[in-house]
């Protein structure tokens, strides 16, 4: 992947966290976080895989909050095209925690 496009992402992630830890008036948004971004090559798609420190699934609400986010972005970032958002719920963290509950029944048996 070209080095900009990594850039990129990295801008995004930090962005959008900002702009929903402080500029969004819903404030059950304020728990989101968000693990990372994938920009697509042409930059028309932006994946962002989000978890919540509350653990509540909010992604309707993040959904209808798209076009506020992409008019605050194009305000900030100083690129052509701004790329529609796609929140995605990032269940890593809940899979490390299940294999690392099993291993440690496997290690409190032996």
């Amino acid at each position: 992947m070209p080095k900009n496009i990594n850039r990129l992402d990295g801008i995004l992630r930090k962005e959008l966290s900002r702009i929903l830890l402080t500029d969004m008036k819903d404030p059950k948004l304020h728990f989101v976080a968000i693990t990372a971004v994938e920009v697509s090559r042409d930059l028309s798609y932006a994946n962002i895989y989000v978890t919540f420190y509350d653990g509540h699934i909010r992604l309707k609400e993040l959904n209808e909050a798209k076009g506020y986010l992409r008019s605050k972005l194009a305000k900030i970032l100083k690129i052509r095209k701004i790329p529609e958002l796609n929140f995605i719920l990032d269940d890593s963290f809940d899979k490390a925690k299940r294999i690392e509950d099993i291993l440690s029944g496997i290690n409190s048996k032996q």
